[in-house]
């Protein structure tokens, strides 16, 4: 019997600040986040950990590579190739790091130095364990594995924010393939990008388990995205395993009752009917237009051409668009990452000027307006950003960030402020409200952290939402709640939403409407069945077809019987 790639055997972890006082003895109790977790991946296999947010996933893939912080208690084993990896030497465990196993983060921001091209994050890799390659077969084999991941070679110079959020993903990925490991943690790799690239991105790697023999932890929250690219799925609740199988015997019967409500939350996402908008007979204005809107970038190669205005290139990353959102509609803006859909929506905002066009809010051209005239219009427009974690300040608490804009455009005094904050989180379902008020952000669960981020976009009591993959790093439970919530607070205030995403499940249970990008143009739009049912470019066809599907038969309304689900 050959032996595994992977082994973790009875492994537990606390984390410093986890800690519960027993009150019988007096003396303190490891709060695990991990309880007791064995499994093993052999080479070649494609392994699949699903569960919640919070459940202790990535603190597997943190422990495998010993990047959990060094006051933590861990008890058990990891064994790789049956070598205990708690028992390596600084040297050998940097060259384990990279050489043997490679780790691709969730958020790609994490992985990127701001203040490095992408070429020189390729180089210090390469020539950290191979010092011995030269500089031109660095950098070939660097271009090389960027293409892989389809970044462009001539991209080379570029920095990390000049990049999308799925190209920056891809340029994490690319990294961790440089040094051809045996082993490969992929941390919610596809979050951020669409289904055509996640598609793509998870082939290659399914090619690289057969082609080099290579294993694979894909740790996800999307069932579909496992169950399409994982030979077996190990499904963990609350930090312990409640199953593991195959992955055609975990969709077809699963035997635990949180396996089934992880079943049942995503089959409602992609079966789920769309509710219509709350007024059938659309104005004859819309709230929303955009004429001809343009916003074009400049790419310089370094600091000294700028100056001399050489080798200067621009290039329309928005490119001429005309759209328009009728009040009280949901309109969906799908397509791949990097096509231009976040920077439309900072134009929208006039985060970014446009290089032309216009912006129509209501009656008025946005684009015509001074910053001061501007600044009285943002209460109007809002946005909700894909990461709550980000967009919070972890230096406020939830009440002083939902508070925030009232203060700075001040619309109402510190006790109104107060008071209106209490309604809206009791209405996101962040209850108590005054224990809420007072806590940080990092006391919450991401789903919780994004319903604050609602709260704080509605508290100006916006005509138009931007909602910037508003549910795209949440499981699909939590990914439930919170676009039933959206759902609800749009009929119950009539608002207004362009919503952003590259789930097209999400986008048909949400959108009336659905307008699809490709390199800052808009290819095709139309009604949401239309869309799906009758595609007609040959791009919006590709989406569809690529979108993960569960093979189940699991009905989607079938009664869980036996243990009480888990509450978030």
């Amino acid at each position: 019997m050959s032996v595994p790639l992977l082994q973790l055997q009875n492994l537990r972890i606390a984390y410093p600040s986890r800690w519960t006082n027993h009150t019988t003895k007096g003396s303190l109790t490891p709060n695990w986040a991990v309880d007791g977790i064995s499994l093993s991946l052999s080479r070649g296999e494609r392994l699949g950990l699903v569960g919640e947010s919070g459940c202790g996933k990535s603190t597997l893939g943190r422990a495998i590579m010993r990047l959990l912080p060094p006051t933590s208690l861990v008890e058990g084993s990891i064994l790789f190739n049956e070598e205990p990896v708690t028992h390596y030497s600084p040297e050998r465990l940097r060259r384990f790091r990279g050489e043997c196993a490679g780790l691709v983060f969730q958020d790609p921001m994490t992985r990127l130095n701001p203040v490095m091209t992408i070429g020189n994050h390729c180089l210090e890799t390469l020539r950290s364990h191979l010092p011995h390659l030269s500089r031109r077969e660095a950098k070939l084999r660097a271009i090389a594995t960027l293409e892989t991941v389809k970044i462009p070679g001539n991209r080379w110079h570029q920095y990390p924010h000049e990049f999308s959020g799925g190209m920056r993903q891809r340029v994490a990925l690319a990294l961790a393939l440089l040094l051809n490991p045996q082993l490969m943690i992929a941390d919610e790799p596809t979050t951020s990008l669409d289904v055509t690239v996640a598609a793509q991105i998870l082939q290659e790697l399914t090619r690289l388990c057969q082609e080099r023999n290579m294993g694979l932890l894909l740790i996800s929250h999307d069932l579909a995205l496992v169950s399409e690219y994982c030979n077996t799925v190990v499904v963990m609740h609350k930090g312990q395993i409640v199953e593991q199988g195959s992955t055609v015997a975990i969709l077809q019967q699963p035997q635990h009752s949180y396996t089934r409500s992880l079943l049942q939350s995503a089959l409602g996402l992609r079966k789920g009917k769309r509710t219509p908008p709350p007024n059938s007979t659309p104005p004859a204005a819309p709230l929303l237009k955009l004429e001809q809107l343009s916003v074009h970038f400049t790419l310089e190669s370094n600091p000294l051409t700028s100056f001399f205005s050489i080798g200067q290139f621009t290039f329309p990353v928005v490119d001429e668009v005309n759209l328009s959102i009728q009040p009280g509609e949901v309109l969906g803006l799908v397509g791949e990452s990097g096509c231009g859909k976040s920077t439309l929506s900072r134009a929208i905002l006039q985060l970014l000027r446009p290089t032309s066009g216009r912006v129509q809010l209501g009656n008025l051209d946005l684009t015509k307006l001074n910053p001061k005239a501007l600044r009285r219009q943002r209460p109007t427009m809002q946005m909700i950003f894909q990461d709550p974690h980000a967009c919070l300040n972890p230096m406020m608490t939830v009440g002083e960030n939902i508070t925030e804009p009232f203060r700075i455009q001040r619309l109402a005094s510190p006790q109104v402020a107060r008071s209106e904050a209490l309604k809206l989180l009791e209405r996101v379902g962040l209850t108590p409200p005054d224990a809420v008020y007072h806590c940080y952000p990092n006391k919450l669960s991401g789903g919780q952290q994004q319903r604050v981020a609602i709260a704080r976009a509605l508290i100006t009591r916006p005509q138009l939402l931007i909602c910037d993959e508003p549910v795209s790093m949440l499981d699909a439970t939590i990914q439930s709640q919170v676009l039933e919530l959206m759902l609800d607070l749009r009929r119950e205030l009539n608002l207004t939403y362009l919503f952003i995403t590259h789930d097209l499940w999400v986008a048909r249970l949400m959108c009336d409407r659905i307008a699809v990008m490709q390199a800052g143009k808009i290819l095709e739009w139309g009604d949401t069945d239309s869309i799906f049912n009758h595609p007609h470019h040959p791009y919006t066809q590709a989406l569809i077809n690529a979108a993960p599907r569960l093979l189940t038969q699991f009905p989607v309304n079938k009664w869980v019987q036996g243990e009480t689900v888990p509450d978030e």
